[in-house]
């Protein structure tokens, strides 16, 4: 699965628009770890477990979206975007979208493929 955060997909054209696919998760630290974040706020860094956290929960939230998308049988997703928010104190929620695509590369001959644009008409 080809992800791109480009509204196409570079030397491929798109031949039908799927749908929106989404994955979401959220994720929160152990409060040990997380009391150790506080005490790293007093002399400045980076906050390697939240680092982590972060990192671990883009890839949960990417793989839920592929997965989505394999459902739809799309080739790739085009338009890849996240979002991050605070939903508790402690917890944040990862949440990532973009539009499932039908996708050939392009070849010599591309020209005879007609072109599709997912984001306008």
């Amino acid at each position: 699965m080809q992800l791109s955060n480009l509204e196409h997909l570079p030397n491929h054209t798109i031949t039908e628009r799927l749908d929106v696919v989404y994955g979401s998760t959220v994720r929160t630290k152990h409060v040990g770890k997380d009391f150790l974040a506080g005490l790293k706020n007093i002399v400045g860094g980076e906050l390697v477990a939240y680092t982590q956290l972060l990192e671990e929960a883009r890839t949960e939230a990417v793989e839920r979206m592929i997965a989505k998308a394999t459902q739809l049988g799309a080739d790739a997703i085009v338009g890849v975007r996240f979002s991050t928010s605070n939903v508790a104190a402690g917890a944040s929620e990862i949440f990532v979208y973009g539009t499932a695509v039908k996708a050939i590369r392009n070849t010599p001959n591309h020209q005879d493929i007609p072109r599709y644009n997912p984001f306008g008409e």
